[in-house]
């Protein structure tokens, strides 16, 4: 179980603070969904549950135990909104390779079956891929790492809705395995896979009825 217990996020720079006494649940082989505009906090609360950023006060715990940056960094693996821009490797098997030379052919076949690459050849070009093709990469990146809890920044952002169909029924099953947080400021594609739903504004974090919201949204 994930928890957050009154988070804080205020950088001396800031006059108000870009988090407010965060407090959050989310349950083992859950998907949570936090919706907010452009600005409202969303893409530095996954920053900091991945441990790039540090909080200022409050808790952030594991299965009761209190994480400190460090340990997150371990729990989490963070995919970027436009994770293709990240890419490196100038072939999928050097980018599943980067930061961990001592992966096996073994991990590397599980972790592209399980994002459905499988039939793509190792050697081609990440660059080369279709935009979903490069978000299950991403996907598959991370999951190579073997994180209890997989973050989502718009993981549909930017794509047609047959390859949006396609990344939402891959975190519908990807959920089976691992606890995810995603945020999106367009919520309609992911309602019906969320276990729980938050919206955040100005750092504020309310929860929200899913069912009423996928109700509206229809």
């Amino acid at each position: 179980m994930l928890y957050l217990r009154n988070l804080v996020y205020h950088p001396a720079a800031c006059p108000t603070a870009i988090l407010q006494k965060i407090n959050l649940e989310l349950a083992p082989q859950q998907m949570g969904l936090i919706v907010g505009r452009s600005g409202s906090g969303k893409s530095t609360l996954l920053e900091i549950l991945a441990g790039l950023a540090t909080k200022t006060s409050g808790n952030i715990c594991w299965r009761e135990q209190e994480l400190t940056s460090e340990e997150l960094q371990q729990l989490g693996g963070l995919v970027f909104q436009f994770p293709e821009r990240h890419f490196c490797g100038g072939s999928i098997l050097e980018e599943l390779r980067l930061g961990h030379p001592e992966i096996t052919a073994e991990q590397i076949k599980d972790a592209i079956a399980e994002v459905g690459l499988g039939h793509l050849a190792l050697n081609a070009s990440p660059h080369a891929l279709s935009g979903g093709q490069q978000r299950r990469l991403a996907l598959a990146v991370q999951l190579i790492r073997q994180p209890y809890l997989l973050l989502l920044d718009e993981p549909t952002a930017g794509l047609d809705w047959s390859m949006r169909r396609q990344l939402v029924n891959l975190l519908k099953k990807l959920k089976q395995h691992w606890t995810l947080l995603v945020v999106t400021h367009d919520a309609s594609d992911l309602l019906s896979i969320a276990d729980r739903g938050w919206t955040l504004d100005h750092g504020v974090l309310q929860v929200i009825d899913l069912v009423k919201l996928e109700a509206n949204a229809i």
